[in-house]
């Protein structure tokens, strides 16, 4: 198992804890997308975000979605999770191209600039609930974290690193979110911040060869860390033929003629993992012969 995310508790249950490694599924996303390093970076942070989110859920056809539109070059990011570590996203203007910020890392809070955090989880209720906060910075970590303050009421600390190699191939990333249940001590909570404002970069963390557990008994040992479970995560897509077509029989009879019309072979591109499918104009009619 390359990616996982692990899930824990310590202090008797006053903290719960949250730890990955994503280098694999980072690297698919930046392949599938041809991302710039900038956008692999912002990509790959909300990813990560996304999939620890996303196992949070309790339902197994629960579904969280975090979208984020700013007015920076990047444009947005999309990331949809579920429950069982599966992940998948796209960052809407994939290849832009930014100078190093002024600590010299790459510029994701200025690639996304100022904007809007929304999280959308559909539990299988009548409406989802969507909570939606500002962009604190862009950098995405503090953005999930000033979310979880806010939207949830929750205390929490995120941190989410992606590291590039030279070739702009993806060498490191993962994250971990801790958050504090209620009821937690005050004492317990002001000693774990302190602690945290020493602790090295989460891509620094990694690359020292860390592991998911590793990260979160440096963070939480001395506290009683109880590892509960080891979720597999990856970048899967759940697009298909079939969905393409049910897609394109949803547009209606007036734009299927038009493209029947046209004469040609039409290729439906899948936002989240850029695969295209092509339908020839033979199979437009049949769809057709479906739409309403």
């Amino acid at each position: 198992m390359t990616d996982y995310i692990v899930r824990a508790t310590a202090a008797q249950g006053q903290v719960r804890a949250f730890a990955a490694t994503m280098r694999d599924t980072v690297e698919y996303a930046r392949q599938a997308h041809d991302t710039s390093p900038v956008a692999t970076a912002a990509l790959g942070r909300l990813l990560v975000g996304g999939a620890m989110m996303g196992v949070m859920m309790k339902g197994e056809d629960d579904l969280l979605t975090i979208k984020i539109e700013g007015d920076g070059p990047i444009k947005g990011l999309m990331v949809t999770a579920d429950a069982k570590g599966r992940v998948k996203g796209y960052a809407f203007n994939p290849q832009v191209m930014l100078p190093p910020n002024d600590k010299g890392k790459l510029d994701v809070g200025g690639a996304l600039g100022i904007g809007v955090l929304s999280v959308i989880k559909d539990l299988g209720m009548k409406e989802p609930y969507v909570g939606q906060t500002i962009l604190v910075t862009g950098e995405i970590a503090e953005d999930l974290t000033y979310y979880f303050a806010t939207s949830e009421q929750t205390p929490s600390s995120v941190a989410l690193g992606v590291l590039m190699n030279r070739e702009n191939t993806v060498r490191q990333a993962g994250g971990f979110i801790l958050q504090m249940m209620p009821g937690a001590e005050e004492k317990m909570i002001s000693d774990l911040e302190e602690k945290l404002k020493k602790v090295p970069s989460i891509s620094a963390l990694l690359d020292e060869g860390r592991t998911p557990e590793q990260i979160l008994d440096f963070l939480l040992g001395e506290y009683g860390l109880e590892i509960q479970d080891r979720i597999p995560a990856g970048f899967f897509c759940n697009c298909s033929k079939k969905r393409i077509e049910k897609a394109l029989v949803s547009v209606g009879k007036q734009e299927l003629t038009a493209m029947i019309r046209d004469g040609e072979t039409i290729e439906v591109n899948c936002h989240f993992c850029n695969k295209s499918y092509p339908v020839t104009v033979e199979e437009l009619k049949e769809l057709l012969i479906r739409a309403r």
